[in-house]
């Protein structure tokens, strides 16, 4: 199925996400052809019942301020978000929520359930931003691409170097089926496996993951990087900048459980600080 309909939250408080991050998003769906649509939250700051406290630091006319900024931010980021698609000529609409910050992540996925893919911009303060992708990835049931708010280097287009890490899993297999449409526009395909870190339990070769690709139109390279001792994380980061990759294609690993994210190790290293775009499937 192509990917037609995708999503892109902006975040409004306490930073609001930059110009960067809406151009990076819309060089991407406009890459694929697709209408973007953009949500952001006006934050409802939690109330104190400490009428000592309220005195003495003014603590009402203080959330009320916060408050108020958060809302001046979305209706900003909204209007920004607006103004480049209409100069790149790229379909799209936008949609302001209103909810505490808790709320956010459930909000966003699901909107996600309704979208092909969505785009999660992950800034330098990527505490709630994390939290929020977590909730896409596990609960959606759609693929999320995240991304460095402030791009580490720009190609003149966002799909010329795509790679995917490959290791025989379930959550690599996802990724590959849902990522398709990504691995069709791509102009390079490279195949990555990461050897001698982990036992890959498997009697296939990645050749027979190309064969499957090559039905599809997408000719791959294939490769393997040497872990050396590092993590699994760090050997792709490795492997990504030595390749000039525009785009990463992984599985999440792990779960949710009573709101209680448990994440693979890969997995908890690319959501906290993605080195470039990572299209994430579980």
């Amino acid at each position: 199925m192509a990917i037609r309909d995708v999503q892109l939250q902006l975040c409004s408080y306490p930073t609001p996400t930059s110009v960067a991050a809406i151009e990076q998003a819309m060089d991407l769906a406009a890459a694929l052809g697709a209408r973007i649509s953009a949500l952001t939250f006006k934050i409802e700051l939690p109330t104190t019942s400490n009428m000592l406290a309220n005195t003495l630091l003014e603590i009402p006319s203080m959330i009320a301020a916060e408050r108020q900024k958060s809302a001046a931010n979305a209706q900003t980021l909204v209007s920004m978000f607006e103004s480049i698609a209409m100069k790149r000529g790229v379909a799209h609409e936008q949609f302001i929520e209103t909810c505490p910050t808790s709320q956010m992540g459930a909000i966003l996925t699901e909107h996600a359930r309704m979208r092909d893919l969505t785009m999660i911009p992950i800034g330098e303060q990527a505490t709630v931003q994390q939290y929020v992708a977590e909730s896409v990835i596990f609960g959606s049931g759609r693929p999320v691409i995240i991304f460095p708010e402030a791009p580490k280097r720009r190609s003149s287009t966002p799909l010329d170097v795509v790679a995917v890490a490959w290791d025989f899993s379930r959550p690599a297999a996802r990724a590959v089926a849902d990522a398709l449409p990504i691995l069709q526009a791509a102009k390079t395909v490279r195949v990555v496996t990461i050897t001698k870190e982990k036992k890959i339990d498997t009697r296939r070769s990645a050749a027979e993951l190309a064969k499957h690709l090559a039905c599809h139109g997408v000719e791959v390279v294939l490769d393997e990087e040497d872990a050396a001792g590092r993590t699994i994380g760090q050997a792709l980061e490795a492997y990504l900048d030595a390749r000039a990759i525009d785009l990463l294609v992984m599985g999440a690993y792990g779960h949710s459980r009573m709101r209680d994210f448990v994440l693979g190790g890969a997995t908890k290293a690319i959501v906290g600080d993605p080195p470039l775009p990572v299209f994430l499937s579980h």
